[in-house]
């Protein structure tokens, strides 16, 4: 890529950054089109995001950041305005800086992983969703499969708080959709998510109890490095059609250019 003086700047923030995907299909995708921008990563920890976010507001080329584990909570704190969908989420992952350096927020991952399952051949009208997992992705993505009009989703987070604060904000919006609590069985449902960090690390436990796995059910998995987790081998070696975590970000990319007005 020709980088220069007019070239915009994207961060993706993350934390930590080795297993991130987006700068290389972003920076292709950019060369591709013949669009003047790149993708920087930013390995920035938990307590320190603030700053780094605050510090950049006045760097006039910035296009804004993308923003991943385990930011995407925080990160909605830290925009001057959101997108309705984000609001309701409490998450972000895409933040446009506007000309006046404020940032607006908006979120992607729900649009892209229900993208991603149709494409797979699984509709989630009036199925069961099971859902591990409360913080940004997670909260996208049972924002989004309750637009599309699922019939039940429970959800599972080892924080009891986090789960119950989730399954509120849903009824709040989906007052007719049934949202519960569940364990880690995820037995009887038909769509069965991993939207956790477990598995990013050789020595991570399962998100949940693979007992509970049939053969009948769907199984996705929001994580991108490594592409088949162990939750995904599980669940293909006992027949179960699986979804890995790429196809919610290549459903996102254009969606990512767009927002970021490149």
């Amino acid at each position: 890529m020709n980088v220069s003086g007019k070239t915009k700047v994207c961060f993706i923030i993350a934390d930590p950054i080795e297993h991130v995907k987006t700068p290389e299909k972003f920076n292709d995708l950019c060369k591709e089109n013949g669009i003047d921008a790149v993708m920087v990563p930013a390995h920035v920890h938990r307590d320190r995001l603030e700053e780094f976010v605050k510090g950049l507001s006045s760097m006039q080329n910035l296009a804004g950041f993308v923003v991943t584990v385990p930011h995407k909570s925080a990160m909605s704190h830290l925009c001057d305005q959101l997108t309705e969908d984000a609001r309701c989420a409490q998450a972000v992952n895409v933040v446009r800086r506007t000309s006046g350096g404020h940032y607006h927020g908006y979120i992607l991952d729900g649009k892209g992983f229900v993208a991603g399952l149709k494409a797979n051949g699984f509709e989630p009208k009036g199925r069961s969703v099971y859902l591990v997992g409360s913080g940004g992705a997670a909260s996208a993505i049972a924002f989004a499969l309750a637009e599309e009009n699922v019939s039940l989703i429970t959800i599972f987070n080892r924080t009891l708080e986090k789960a119950e604060a989730l399954i509120y904000n849903l009824k709040k919006e989906h007052p007719n959709i049934n949202i519960v609590l569940g364990d880690h069985n995820p037995a009887g449902h038909d769509l069965v998510v991993n939207a956790t960090s477990l598995g990013l690390r050789k020595n991570d436990p399962l998100p949940l109890n693979a007992n509970g796995l049939t053969k009948d059910q769907v199984v996705a998995d929001i994580i991108m490095d490594p592409s088949e987790t162990h939750l995904l081998k599980k669940a293909k070696s006992l027949g179960c059609m699986v979804q890995p975590g790429l196809p919610m970000l290549n459903n996102q990319l254009k969606l990512m250019l767009s927002t970021l007005g490149l």
